[in-house]
């Protein structure tokens, strides 16, 4: 299954590592500089150009970590998520 970050992303929901609020997270200088190493690796997607309001820590099927910056809060794609997951097959 798929999760939807805005604008055209989707990203795979076995590929998501952690999805986290932008205003909280940031206070903390480990993820301040975690998120910076990532920008100068350029493994940093901005899907909006929008005021972020969370990040979504994805590892791909090969190892690589991409950090997706979303304008979509932390909560709504926690909640489209588990959506997903209550969807059932006949």
């Amino acid at each position: 299954m798929y999760l939807h970050l805005g604008q055209d992303t989707v990203i795979k929901m076995n590929e998501i590592i952690g999805i986290f609020d932008m205003d909280t997270s940031t206070l903390s200088k480990t993820t301040c500089a975690y998120l910076a190493a990532c920008e100068k690796k350029g493994c940093v997607v901005n899907v909006s150009m929008e005021l972020p309001k969370s990040f979504v820590l994805c590892r791909s099927d090969k190892g690589e970590i991409t950090v997706y910056i979303s304008q979509i809060s932390s909560s709504t794609l926690l909640k489209r998520s588990r959506f997903i997951d209550n969807i059932s097959l006949p």
